[in-house]
């Protein structure tokens, strides 16, 4: 598995914002999203056994852990990995581009937080929708919003392929104007959690391990 780091910070979005959490981060994704804020991880990295990420996770002292990238599910130990990671609170982020059947996710353990690439992203053609078919109560379903088409697009989304999850609707850091953001999806009804990138205002948009 090519891992491009491995670090202890908080969560900064989905469920568990604001909670310790160990992130190993992956090297590589088959996309090229317009906002991509880790186009470090497209090549950087270091070769590890998924034993050998253990003993890294195990030096960090906490139980929840986040399985991010670049696009983790395209290690192909990463089955293995999650068989030995039984006991933690794991998460995978996905960009919603892979078959999730792939895993084989009966009497699975981990949580899926799943990144519905929008219009403005340039890979919104790219998603298998099929996935949100498999997902269930503890998963979460995230879209990036950068503009109006965006936050349409997604609306017609869920009308269409929702079956479970909590929706999350994100703003693009610094792109978009989030009372409006908030006030569109009041005026719709809209039964979703709106999400900012806490470690972007703590840290800034460019720092990498936190």
């Amino acid at each position: 598995m090519k891992v491009n780091e491995i670090f202890l910070s908080i969560q900064g979005e989905s469920f568990s914002s604001g909670f310790p959490t160990i992130f190993v981060r992956f090297t590589g994704c088959n996309l090229r999203c317009s906002y991509c804020d880790t186009t470090y991880s497209y090549n950087e990295g270091i070769e590890m056994s998924p034993e050998e990420i253990l003993e890294e996770i195990k030096k960090l002292h906490y139980n929840r852990v986040c399985l991010t990238g670049g696009e983790p599910l395209l290690q192909k130990d990463i089955k293995k990995l999650l068989k030995i990671l039984d006991g933690f609170t794991v998460t995978i982020e996905t960009n919603g581009s892979i078959k999730l059947n792939s895993l084989g996710l009966s009497n699975r353990k981990h949580s899926f937080v799943m990144d519905i690439k929008t219009p403005s992203s340039g890979c919104s053609e790219e998603m298998v929708l099929e996935n949100l078919e498999l997902l269930e109560e503890q998963d979460e379903i995230k879209f990036v919003i950068g503009d109006r088409t965006d936050y349409e697009w997604s609306k017609n989304i869920i009308s269409r392929y929702y079956k479970k999850g909590t929706i999350t609707f994100s703003p693009v850091y610094n792109k978009i104007n989030c009372s409006e953001m908030v006030k569109w999806i009041l005026d719709d009804r809209l039964n979703v959690r709106f999400q900012l990138q806490l470690h972007k205002f703590i840290w800034g948009p460019d720092a990498t391990g936190v």
